[in-house]
Order: structure tokens, then C-alpha cells, then sequence
């Protein structure tokens, strides 16, 4: 594909609304998939990697307190491994899609709350709302040994956001969305095939004292196994 057809690609997904999102650009192309579990039952089957300083789930709404000083990240610029940030999990086998609605009440520098795909400490993705010189933007971070990082304005200065994930072989496809219906396609990346995956969502406050983040209308789908 040229450069000229991908920009024309890309546009295209930008004005394609769920599901045919992830149709057109070839990230649905499972022959069927598992019926998806309610997000009460979704939640009751997560854990927790690194708990946070607090945390409930009021109905079908997560709402938890991070702990200061927290963050996912590996060696890149910094030259340090930190992977203490707060991950809310289950595994999940081949292909799918995992979604969120993401707010939070950030407060301090790199503040973050999003979601997350991690195959193991070496191998993991993180996308979301982060914190960045006072402004809110859309990040993500896609690790392989070494962390890199990317952003883009974010979608609301001050309210919820909607994320995807698209697992389809080796990549893994980051979307946003503000109505949960119409979806930017943000960032594709390489994920380890044909390895478990845990999947869930993550937030953490690497230089601030702690923030309150929030999370709901969790979905997954699983593709089927090819008979």
C-alpha cells in the first residue's frame, strides 16, 4: 500500500462508526465470535496486578485511587524499569476486542488511566488519557524490551473517553471514540503471536500523589476457534 492509499485508508476508518471500523480495516474478519459477557460479569472475573491505593465497583462502574508513584515502563530514555502501575485483568486466548469507557480527575504530570494488552513484562501495550504539561492527551505506549511512546490531542479536555483494542494475529489496533460509536483509529503496533494475552485496564500517577480514575462499559469479545 502507498503512501497515498494508506492516508486514503485512514480517513476512511475515521468515519466508520464500531463494528465496521474494525470490518473495513480487516481487525473483524473472525467467521464468528463468543457471545460476550455482561460487564458485571466481565469485572467479577478480573484481578488485580499491583492493587491500588483503594478501589470499588459501583454497578457496572470502577472507580479506584492510585497509588503515588506508580507506572508501567521500560528502560527507554530513562534508563529504568518501573512496572508498578495498577493493571485490572483477565487472560484472553487469540484474537479479540476489549473496550472501556476511561475518565479520571487528573491532576499531576503523567497522570494516566486507559487500557491495557500485556503478553508478559517485556511485551505490553498501554493506551489512554495521560497528563502532559497541564494538557490532557490521547497516549500510547507499545513495549518490546524497550518502551516507546507516541500522543496525540485528546478527544475531551475534561470528560470520558471510549478506548478499543484489536488483537488480529501479531498486531494489536488502538482506537478512541467520544460516543462509543464512531471510532479513530490512533495506532497500530506488534504484539507476540500466538501467546495468551492479559487484557483489562490500567491507570497509575508516576510523579503525582495519587488521582481518581474511573472505568465502565467494559467489553470483550473473543474470536472463535476455527473449527
Amino acid at each position: 500500500m502507498d503512501n497515498a492509499s494508506r492516508r486514503d485508508f485512514i480517513a476512511q476508518l475515521s468515519g466508520l462508526s464500531g463494528a465496521a471500523v474494525m470490518k473495513a480495516s480487516g481487525l473483524l474478519n473472525f467467521a464468528a465470535a463468543e457471545e460476550q459477557p455482561s460487564t458485571d460479569a466481565l469485572i467479577a472475573r478480573m484481578k488485580w496486578m499491583n492493587e491500588p491505593a483503594s478501589w470499588r465497583v459501583s454497578g457496572s462502574r470502577i472507580v479506584v485511587h492510585t497509588r503515588p508513584k506508580t507506572d508501567f515502563w521500560r528502560k527507554t530514555f530513562y534508563g529504568y524499569v518501573t512496572d508498578n502501575g495498577h493493571f485490572l485483568h483477565l487472560p484472553v486466548t487469540g484474537d479479540f476486542t476489549f473496550e472501556a469507557r476511561i475518565g479520571g480527575n487528573y491532576r499531576d504530570l503523567y497522570d494516566q488511566a486507559g487500557l491495557m494488552v500485556r503478553v508478559d513484562a517485556e511485551n505490553w501495550m498501554k493506551c489512554g488519557t495521560e497528563l502532559v504539561d497541564g494538557v490532557r492527551h490521547a497516549s500510547a505506549v507499545f513495549t518490546r524490551e524497550f518502551s516507546d511512546w507516541s500522543t496525540m490531542n485528546d478527544l475531551s479536555n475534561d470528560g470520558p473517553v471510549w478506548w478499543r483494542a484489536v488483537r488480529t494475529k501479531d498486531s494489536l489496533e488502538l482506537l478512541c471514540s467520544l460516543d462509543g460509536k464512531k471510532y479513530a483509529s490512533v495506532r497500530q503496533g506488534y504484539l507476540v503471536p500466538g501467546r495468551a494475552a492479559e487484557v483489562g485496564v490500567m491507570c497509575a500517577s508516576p510523579e503525582g500523589s495519587g488521582f481518581e480514575a474511573a472505568f465502565e462499559g467494559l467489553k470483550l469479545s473473543v474470536a472463535m476457534p476455527p473449527s
